[in-house]
């Protein structure tokens, strides 16, 4: 397909401002659909060049661009950069004094800004939107989409503001930008932002410099030792993740011992000691950072040369995003999981804290019933010390949706009305969330699957996202290189799974999401499935049910 033409004066900012002498394909279809007014949803892997598909854009559009990032780091460095090519930026965020925000509001109120940086959370502020409301908002960018979708690894409920936010604007254009996004999350995002027809661009997720492989250890010491085996071997600088803050601090504390030069990076550090680890790690003080999720998503450095999972994630979303910011510059850079079979007990403990039940809703009820006064998340949260704040987020957002619970702009709630019923009600309430769950459960299973497998793993990972590989392997991932009958690894220990049905070629299957298929093959726990479509697709055995 070949891509829509770009008007001559924007491809002289592309070379004045920018640097740059073309585009690719995928951002020339996204801006092209972007300076013709249309909504577009942009799926673009890590390093692809997203935030170019509003910036460009933004210096030929009437009116202001509005970015809403969850990321503060990464809004700075992006409008120091805009700043420093001549292009007027403007930010508002928690992170910046109270007089400096006032200054930035009269700033876009004087309509001196093309682009504006806010987090989702300023959505919410009375002021900030009439602001808004005053200029003509030319383009609504949601960075990081995924976000917005309950469907998505990386839910946040504060990103649920940005569909009230856009009918107060004026529903102005929108433009969604994510390096991942399967069906569920694609068609999810349309429904919050309330663009049904939202256009999709996907240049897909394959990277051939990204070399994955997975190491099975049967004991946490010698998962250890697997990793110093990994860090002294690879090259350059890199990332270690871990799926917990405990483990962060372990990791740390035992490579540093070793003598390692490492940094660390939690949500539960204190935010001068995250920007200054982060900041080691940047400026090459540090060879290796150790850290949670809550590192990576937008760091620019190109030149990470591995991502080693100690813990692996709930999901293949979460894995390719953090293991995609290995490698941005395009050189070869190693992806590699450390799987042990406990890890997985870690990933069913988030799962279980994930959705509202329907005593989590009626327990926010009771607070709200109680209080005489509308009360703010923090002050629910306080009183409901054994719910995540998370889940009592997006408890609100259920309530409020079904009558039951109001908020106004200051951003507290109280009670809609004093009739709210019995548990019975706030069942049917979270039945919703029964699917979203067993979705979860799911693609938490893939995840297992991913590790165990003897197929090519860019194979599965793109049969995940629905994606071709062009072929059966990818020629460098370790089971490519090196085909599991030859390979010596520590047996993993037998997991007895209820309820797997016997199955062999040419049986007629059931698959959840998928529907009805044929077995082609079955090897192992490995399932492989024909659909009448004619793709095939491998799963878990367990997850396979007789037609």
């Amino acid at each position: 397909m070949t891509a829509p033409a770009i008007p001559a004066a924007v491809r002289q900012s592309l070379r004045d401002t920018f640097g740059l002498s073309r585009l690719h394909d995928g951002q020339q279809q996204v801006i092209a659909r972007v300076l013709d007014g249309g909504d577009a949803l942009a799926i673009m892997p890590t390093g692809a060049g997203k935030s170019l598909c509003y910036q460009l854009p933004a210096l030929h559009l009437e009116g202001t661009t509005v970015v809403v990032s969850p990321l503060i780091s990464l809004m700075k460095d992006q409008a120091d950069k805009l700043e420093q090519a001549g292009v007027a930026t403007e930010q508002l965020n928690s992170a910046q004094p109270k007089r400096e925000q006032a200054a930035s509001l009269e700033r876009i109120a004087g309509s001196d800004s093309a682009i504006v940086f806010a987090t989702p959370e300023r959505l919410a502020d009375p002021h900030f939107i009439a602001t808004l409301q005053r200029q003509r908002v030319g383009l609504f960018v949601v960075d990081e989409a995924h976000c917005i979708s309950q469907w998505g690894h990386d839910f946040r409920p504060a990103f649920l503001e940005i569909g009230s936010a856009l009918k107060l604007l004026g529903d102005p254009p929108v433009l969604a930008l994510t390096a991942t996004a399967i069906a569920d999350v694609i068609e999810d995002i349309r429904q919050q932002l309330g663009r049904p027809q939202m256009h999709v661009v996907n240049t897909g997720i394959y990277r051939p410099n990204l070399r994955f492989q997975v190491a099975q250890a049967t004991r946490e010491e010698a998962k250890f030792e697997q990793l110093r085996e990994a860090l002294s071997r690879a090259r350059g600088c890199g990332i270690v993740y871990t799926a917990t803050v405990k483990a962060c601090e372990e990791v740390h504390a035992r490579l540093r011992a070793c003598g390692e030069p490492v940094t660390r990076y939690h949500g539960r550090m204190p935010t001068a000691e995250r920007n200054a680890s982060q900041d080691l790690f940047m400026t090459g003080r540090a060879r290796i950072m150790v850290a949670t999720n809550a590192f990576g998503m937008g760091i620019d450095k190109p030149d990470v040369r591995f991502v080693i999972h100690y813990q692996m994630p709930g999901n293949l979303e979460s894995y390719y995003q953090e293991a995609g910011r290995a490698g941005r510059d395009g050189e070869p850079a190693d992806c590699v999981l450390l799987f042990h079979r406990k890890d997985r007990q870690v990933q069913q403990f988030f799962l279980a804290k994930r959705y509202p039940t329907a005593e989590d809703l009626l327990a926010v009820c009771t607070v709200l019933s109680a209080a005489t006064r509308p009360v703010g998340i923090e002050e629910i949260a306080g009183t409901l010390s054994a719910v995540p704040r998370n889940r009592i987020a997006v408890a609100l957002q259920l309530l409020r949706d079904a009558g039951h619970a109001r908020s106004n702009r200051a951003r507290t709630w109280s009670l809609a009305t004093r009739a709210t019923g019995g548990v019975d009600d706030f069942e049917r309430l979270a039945k919703g969330y029964e699917e979203k769950a067993e979705r979860d459960q799911e693609a938490l299973e893939r995840m297992v699957f991913y590790a165990q497998t003897g197929f090519c793993r860019w194979r599965v990972l793109l049969d995940y996202f629905d994606e071709p590989l062009g072929g059966e392997r990818c020629g460098q991932c370790d089971n490519c290189l090196q085909p599991p009958p030859e390979r010596v690894v520590e047996p993993a220990p037998q997991v007895v799974v209820e309820s797997i049905a016997p199955f062999k070629a040419g049986d007629e299957v059931q698959v959840p999401r998928y529907g009805e298929g044929r077995v082609e093959q079955v090897a192992g726990d490995e399932v492989k499935v024909v659909f009448p479509d004619g793709a095939k697709r491998s799963f878990v055995a367990e997850f396979v049910r007789t037609a």
